[in-house]
């Protein structure tokens, strides 16, 4: 899917827990998630910290939309 909205003129970020899955799948902007069962959280962390994780992965998937990419790139902390 992240492929067709690309050629459709639509810049899309996946984020992602495992990135060679995303590679293969031809994704440009590939953002790495934390965990299969939780890909933007983790519940160990407090409250407070784990919003300011998911914020931190939003806003890396956002900046990622505004990167002019020729290849698939990792965005990478």
């Amino acid at each position: 899917m992240v492929k067709e909205l690309e050629r459709a003129g639509l810049p899309t970020t996946h984020v992602c827990t495992i990135v060679p899955i995303s590679l293969t799948v031809g994704a440009n902007r590939i953002v790495p998630a934390v965990a299969i069962p939780h890909p933007l959280g983790n519940p160990s962390l407090t409250k407070e910290q784990e919003k300011a994780l998911r914020k931190r992965l939003v806003l890396k998937a956002l900046k990622a939309l505004t990167q002019d990419v020729d290849k698939q790139t990792v965005f990478e902390d």
